[in-house]
């Protein structure tokens, strides 16, 4: 069997929280590779402006407003997908939110919950409402964004580590539902990754000043960039993975080969 496998050229492709960081590379290397693509994020300038930078590249796109973690924005992102192209073959989920930090024992219960809304529940709902319209054109690929913390645990981020355990829960099992039906879910986790996100926790936690920036950026020796996260969330999209499902990827430069914390 032979595949084109990067040509997704006549075929629609979503990415949530697209208006910067890997959202927005994901959303850029989607379009190049020449699906049309739903540009949704809760910030409206960043969104358009990703849709800016995808049309000045020759490609198509259009932003949706969305708040990733309400049930009635979710269905509506879909229905402005299935408006504007007619159709979904590829979803990135990559809401996140990096919670609040502390033991367990000094988080609110309202900052737990947020969390898990922003990241876990954003994720079920994008599952819930995207895999029905892949179903009506014969299959599609899913990726959502997970994190180190995915797989492992973090002293002071319980609400994030779980939150983000959650996600890679829903990938294996909507992965193991939907199996039969050319339906394939992933997730990439991120390592340290030259994002906005990533530079506000720098400021605030003075990595460079403490020593924790050479544990991040370990054994590789530098950042991540949005292109190289988003090159591995599109690929798992693509026909090249068309034998991949159910599984959670570290994209972190080797961090996990020595089982290092992601703090």
């Amino acid at each position: 069997m032979t595949y084109n496998t990067y040509d997704m050229s006549g075929r629609v492709a979503l990415v949530t929280g697209a208006g910067s960081g890997i959202g927005r590379a994901s959303a850029q290397l989607f379009a190049a590779r020449g699906a049309r693509v739903v540009v949704a994020d809760l910030a409206e300038a960043g969104g358009m402006e990703t849709v800016d930078l995808i049309a000045s590249a020759g490609g198509t796109a259009r932003f949706c407003k969305l708040d990733a973690a309400s049930e009635p924005s979710v269905k509506a992102m879909i229905d402005f997908a299935l408006q504007a192209f007619g159709r979904l073959d590829f979803a990135h989920n990559h809401v996140g939110h990096p919670g609040p930090e502390g033991h367990i024992t000094d988080v609110s219960l309202e900052d737990f919950e947020h969390c898990h809304r922003l990241n876990t529940v954003s994720c079920f709902l994008g599952l819930k409402y995207e895999i029905p319209c892949m179903l009506k054109v014969g299959g599609g690929a899913i990726v959502n964004t997970g994190s180190l913390a995915s797989l492992i645990g973090s002293p002071g981020l319980s609400a994030y580590v779980s939150a983000k355990h959650g996600v890679a829960g829903l990938t294996r099992t909507a992965a193991l539902e939907f199996a039969t039906r050319k339906i394939r879910v992933n997730a990439i986790c991120p390592g340290a990754t030259d994002t906005p996100m990533m530079r506000r926790a720098m400021d605030k936690w003075n990595v460079e000043a403490t020593g924790m920036l050479k544990q991040w950026v370990e054994p590789i020796g530098r950042f991540g960039t949005p292109q190289e996260q988003a090159e591995g969330a599109v690929w798992l999209c693509s026909d090249a993975a068309s034998f991949i499902t159910g599984q959670v990827f570290p994209i972190d430069g080797g961090h996990m080969a020595g089982n290092r914390s992601p703090e």
